[in-house]
């Protein structure tokens, strides 16, 4: 069972997702947030004891003004590491949360063994631009992070209609604080110099991509996979940004595959 807790870092008191046995994984999540309920977070408690900070300004959580960058962002997430007695966990991305990931292992590459980056943003290519997450509507959300865009809808709304102004309103309004937050670090574009540092990751990495990925393409994997020397790249079928959700036993059989 996944459990929400608090614990106090040094710049802000963060909430957390705790749950499962086993080897100890830290899970940062995406731009779009995490609930206890996450299918991903109960798969992965299958067989690691789970530590997923929400990043500030997500769900209940502080939202600490005073981190303002990347750098602030990635010495944050690991002063959580810290405050939660952990060394040496799995650590693991998924898109914001990967670009965060893979910043602290190449900030402390001594401190980090075992890398999953799942479609991590923080790489720019003039040839394959990232879209825009911060002018995408409600609507075009479905199409633009799942491989299965009718599937998706249904799973991001709950059946109700994205063209509903009222959904609109509250979606805006519910989403405002958090995506302002993610805003520090992807907007305009996601890119704040992690190609120039991706030599300094020491750790074992595994690259999990969707093939279907239109909000990170795939050219992107093949990017974070030369920039690290020890790593590979899983390429999964059928599956978008939103790999997590769809492919869900096929993203923790390759995080497995770290040891």
């Amino acid at each position: 069972m996944i459990g929400l807790k608090t614990v106090q870092a040094p710049r802000a008191a963060v909430r957390y997702f705790e749950g499962g046995e086993g080897e100890p994984l830290v899970f940062l999540h995406g731009a779009g947030g995490l609930t206890a309920e996450d299918p991903f977070l109960a798969a992965l408690a299958q067989t690691h004891h789970v530590y997923a900070p929400l990043i500030p300004g997500y769900g209940d959580s502080d939202e600490a003004p005073e981190i303002r960058d990347m750098l602030d962002f990635t010495l944050h997430s690991w002063d959580v590491v810290e405050a939660l007695g952990l060394k040496d966990p799995v650590l693991v991305g998924h898109s914001m949360g990967g670009m965060i990931a893979a910043e602290m292992a190449a900030i402390a590459p001594n401190d980090v063994s075992r890398l999953a980056l799942i479609a991590p943003a923080g790489l720019w290519d003039d040839a394959h631009p990232v879209p825009d997450l911060f002018s995408t509507l409600p609507f075009e959300m479905p199409a633009l992070l799942f491989h299965d865009a009718a599937a998706g809808a249904a799973m991001l709304t709950a059946g109700r209609n994205v063209e509903d102004p009222n959904f609109l309103q509250t979606y805006l309004v519910t989403n405002a604080r958090q995506l302002g937050m993610a805003g520090r670090i992807l907007f305009p574009i996601p890119e704040r110099g992690l190609q120039q540092r991706l030599y300094r990751i020491k750790a074992k990495a595994v690259l999990i991509w969707g093939d279907s990925d239109r909000l990170m393409p795939p050219a992107y994997a093949h990017a974070f996979k030369k920039g690290i020397a020890d790593s590979r790249l899983v390429s999964i079928p059928e599956a978008g940004h939103m790999v997590i959700v769809e492919k869900t036993a096929a993203v923790v059989e390759a995080i497995a595959t770290l040891g």
